[in-house]
């Protein structure tokens, strides 16, 4: 959530940076109703105090045997004038309240103006694998490897599912222990949140009320629950309407999450398999910083997002995200992207973002400054560390062979027993 006191006093700047992001905003309605209601709790003091000091007169009136009925009645006047004053400045209040919730994240200045076309390559890593033979898509290995059952997931759920069987689910579960052990070690402590999240946790995230139809929602739960669409949704409200110790920040944190997304894509040829779907696997970071260790943190997120990726061996990129590009809640976000080869393209297997103080105004989060005693609002940060269900087809992919099998990435194989080679069933 935007402080009202930066649209204030910088509304150009405001207007500007979400104007970058592909967002209009006009901030007249939103600052006269800011006026309006300074007034109103100007007025609505000055009759508290004009009531205060008729109360006040009472004991001596009585004292001196006066009339003390016409004091009451005034003084129930101007409680019914308070009254309505204090309904008019909560209405106003739920009016500026409603504008600012739906407003953005500013971006940050330094990122260009527009979407996935201003997009900013950064670096690339590893080398692009290349194939003296005739090369398959994932999904058509998976299939003659025995490893994922796409028809059965259709038959037990529908389509945008798949199954992971033998060698495939302890591919899956392998790469989840390699993030697991490598944040472990990192000093981030580990999360096995709720999966059934509040309304209060997806506006925490600045997911609502915006994005309040792309989830699954529960019917049946009180007040209702909905499905996390990322472990970020559950971690970033670990320290709602808390204030911690300068002393104690950073805290990082990860948790390992199935992830349920209301969309499963569009189903063109780039999102076969794998690459898009109602659930799939994720392990999330989360860290929440104080405004000065902020870039410091987004910076050791991104390079262990990357490390991940660049240990398992597999070519990828990473991109630094337009203003447009950025998602509603962030101020920044770099894309970790996979190559993906029968497709041609990258796809993100990790986004690394900074909410700023966006998240922990919209939920009430802030800190003690050690020096002066002030309450401060932290940053918060996430990065994917990271999304299995491109990294799988990724690996099956780039590290296939000409007799159809696929080699394990050396990282990997102490969670699989040693085994170097997918042979199939």
């Amino acid at each position: 959530m935007l402080d009202i006191n930066l649209i204030k006093e910088n509304p150009d700047k405001v207007v500007k940076l979400l104007k970058n992001k592909g967002w209009d905003f006009e901030p007249s309605t939103l600052l006269n109703l800011n006026e309006k209601r300074k007034q109103l709790i100007f007025s609505c003091d000055e009759i508290k105090s004009e009531k205060n000091k008729l109360s006040s007169t009472v004991p001596l009136v009585k004292k001196q045997g006066g009339d003390v009925s016409k004091i009451f009645d005034q003084v129930k006047a101007l409680n019914q004038k308070i009254e309505d004053l204090e309904i008019q400045i909560s209405n106003i209040n739920k009016q500026i309240f409603d504008i600012i919730s739906e407003l953005p994240n500013l971006p940050d200045e330094d990122l260009l103006a527009g979407e996935k076309e201003n997009n900013k390559v950064l670096r690339i890593t590893n080398q692009k694998p290349e194939f003296d033979f005739e090369y398959k898509d994932h999904v058509s290995l998976c299939e003659k490897l025995g490893i994922i059952d796409y028809q059965r997931a259709a038959k037990v759920s529908g389509r945008g599912t798949w199954i992971y069987t033998g060698d495939g689910a302890r591919l899956e579960w392998a790469l989840l222990n390699y993030f697991i052990s490598e944040h472990l070690k990192d000093g981030y402590q580990f999360i096995l949140p709720p999966h059934l999240l509040n309304f209060e946790s997806g506006f925490t995230a600045g997911q609502f009320p915006k994005f309040s139809k792309d989830v699954f929602w529960l019917e049946g739960t009180q007040p209702n629950k909905f499905l996390l669409p990322t472990a970020e949704t559950a971690l970033v409200n670990l320290h709602r309407d808390e204030i911690l110790k300068e002393e104690d920040l950073p805290k990082k944190y990860f948790a390992y999450t199935p992830c349920y997304r209301l969309e499963a894509g569009s189903y063109r040829s780039e999102e076969r398999g794998m690459v898009r779907g109602y659930q799939f696997n994720k392990v999330e970071m989360v860290q929440y910083t104080t405004e000065e260790g902020s870039d410091l943190a987004f910076e050791e997120l991104v390079e262990k997002a990357e490390r991940l990726i660049k240990n398992l061996g597999l070519h990828f990129r990473t991109s630094k995200l337009a203003a447009g590009d950025c998602s509603h809640s962030m101020a920044r976000t770099y894309d970790i992207e996979v190559w993906i080869p029968s497709m041609q393209i990258y796809k993100e297997v990790s986004s690394v973002s900074n909410a700023r103080n966006y998240q922990a105004r919209r939920g009430n989060m802030k800190y003690r400054d050690s020096k002066t005693g002030k309450t401060k609002y932290m940053h918060t940060l996430n990065g994917s560390g990271l999304a299995t269900s491109r990294l799988f087809p990724a690996i099956i992919e780039q590290f296939q062979n000409a007799d159809g099998t696929v080699t394990i990435p050396e990282v990997l194989r102490p969670f699989m027993g040693g085994q170097s080679i997918i042979k199939g069933n």
